[in-house]
C-alpha cells in the first residue's frame, strides 16, 4: 500500500512515521528557562548525528497549543540542555515527566527524579541517569513557529563509574546501561536486551574470502 502523505492529515503522519521507525532510544531532556525554572521532558526523537563535531539533536515537536514547549523556547533562551539517558529502572518516571503540566511545573519533583549539578551547563543532570551529555545549542531547525530541531554541541559527559570498561578510549559497558526504546502508538516500548552480533567485513576481507 502506497501513502500520499501530501494527503494524511499531521497525527495519521505521525502515527505511520513513529510506528515505523524502531526502535527509538529515549531521553528525558533537563533544560532552565531564562528565569531559571527547572523543565524535564521526555524524546524519542532523539540521537547522536555527529562525533567530530560531537552533536546530539533532539526533534521538539508543535504543542497541542500550537506554540513552542517548553524544551525548545528555554533551549532558544539559554542556549544550554542535558540529554540523561533512561534505563528501565527510570522508565515510570520519565512517564511521569510525560505529562502535560503547565508551563513552569518541576516534572522532575512530580516523578520524584532527584537532580545533581552539571559540570559545564546550568540545568542540572537526573542524578540516577547512566549517562548525561550536557550540551550547548550548536544551531537549531524551524519548520514552523511551533517546532524545532535543536542541534546540541557535547561539552561533557558523565557517565556511571562501573559502566565505564576502558576510561581513555571511551569504552562503556553498553548491555550494562539496560537501556530500552520506544515503538509504536506512543504507549509501547521495547528493551534492549535481546542482541545479536555480526562482524563488519572490510573490502580486502571480502575480497579475500572470494566473496567476488
Amino acid at each position: 500500500m502506497q501513502f500520499d502523505f501530501q494527503a494524511m492529515k499531521p497525527m495519521d503522519r505521525y502515527e505511520l512515521l513513529l510506528g515505523t521507525v524502531l526502535p527509538r532510544p529515549i531521553t528525558i531532556v533537563t533544560t532552565l528557562s531564562a528565569d531559571g525554572a527547572l523543565n524535564a521532558a521526555p524524546y524519542s526523537l532523539f540521537n547522536v548525528v555527529s562525533h567530530d563535531p560531537p552533536v546530539i539533536m533532539i526533534a521538539v515537536l508543535p504543542h497541542p497549543e500550537r506554540r513552542l514547549k517548553d524544551t525548545a523556547a528555554n533551549v532558544f533562551a539559554t542556549r544550554e540542555f542535558v540529554v540523561n539517558l533512561v534505563p528501565r529502572s527510570l522508565a515510570e518516571a520519565m512517564n511521569i515527566t510525560n505529562v502535560d503540566a503547565p508551563p513552569g511545573t518541576n516534572e522532575l519533583a512530580l516523578a520524584k527524579l532527584e537532580s545533581t549539578r552539571s559540570t559545564s551547563v546550568r540545568p542540572p543532570r537526573i542524578a540516577k541517569s547512566p549517562v548525561a551529555f550536557e550540551c550547548r545549542l550548536l544551531t537549531s531547525l524551524s519548520f514552523n513557529s511551533d517546532q524545532a530541531v535543536l542541534f546540541g554541541e557535547v561539552v561533557t559527559a558523565f557517565v556511571s563509574d562501573d559502566l565505564v570498561l576502558d576510561a581513555a578510549h571511551g569504552v562503556i559497558d553498553a548491555p550494562k546501561l539496560n537501556l530500552f526504546g520506544a515503538m509504536h502508538a506512543a504507549r509501547w516500548y521495547c528493551s534492549t536486551t535481546d542482541r545479536f552480533e555480526m562482524v563488519r567485513f572490510t573490502w580486502a576481507q571480502w575480497t579475500n574470502e572470494g566473496k567476488v
